[in-house]
């Protein structure tokens, strides 16, 4: 068996703010059907890395390919669905409203709506407003609205954050289902344990470089995260 294609490669990518290098050169492979975890420490890069994968910020140089070949702007839209930490989109509006204008204005799947909704233990909240939700009720009707949508890449931002340890295992067993299904996950975990239950690869930044790749079979990823960083 040859060596696997992988769906998208991000090579070379680098992030100045000013003088301050952000991001320096981070390359690494994301996999279809994967659940690859983005690991490092605070102010390592990670979420200036998913703005610009998700094309919030502008990178000052690198490429994201498809193969060979850099993607446009409009492939990126079709590619990446980016989920930010800490976001409350529609503020004034229901849960259920914000779901089912996500699927119209993103072309989701309709039919998955209810199984996502109780999967993620969305149904008591669907009446209320999302500026109205706990963090961890917020975080998980966003994540619904990411997983409803139609991108085969998912990245999202510390998707456990404001959960509790059920709440926790219960997201990370649905998107290791939608992962199964042929979704490929890309998250940016802030807590190790969480990245060792939930992920199969690992890409490990530190002060704004990628300075490991694999999935670190048979070793303990808190001993590689501290060895590296």
């Amino acid at each position: 068996m040859g060596p696997v294609t992988p769906l998208l490669r991000i090579s070379n990518l680098t992030k100045r703010y000013g003088r301050v290098i952000a991001l320096q050169d981070v390359s690494f492979a994301v996999h279809a059907g994967e659940v690859l975890g983005l690991i490092g420490p605070n102010g390592s890069g990670k979420t200036t890395l998913f703005e610009c994968l998700g094309g919030v910020l502008p990178r000052d140089s690198g490429e994201l390919l498809r193969g060979d070949r850099p993607i446009t702007s409009a492939e990126r839209l079709q590619l990446l669905f980016y989920i930010p930490d800490s976001i409350a989109p529609w503020p004034s509006q229901t849960v259920r409203w914000a779901l089912d204008f996500a699927i119209g204005f993103f072309g989701g799947n309709r039919e998955r709506r209810d199984e996502i909704v109780q999967r993620l233990g969305i149904t008591p909240f669907l009446d209320v407003t999302m500026g109205a939700l706990s963090k961890g009720q917020r975080k998980r009707a966003v994540l619904a609205l990411g997983l409803l949508a139609p991108q085969p890449v998912l990245l999202a931002d510390e998707p456990f954050d404001g959960l509790d340890l059920r709440q926790t295992r219960e997201v990370a067993q649905v998107l290791r289902e939608h992962a199964m299904r042929g979704r490929t996950m890309f998250l940016s975990i802030h807590q190790i344990s969480d990245a060792a239950r939930v992920c199969d690869r690992f890409v490990l930044l530190s002060n704004g470089r990628s300075v490991g790749e694999g999935a670190f079979a048979g070793q303990d990823l808190e001993e590689v995260f501290l060895a590296l960083t």
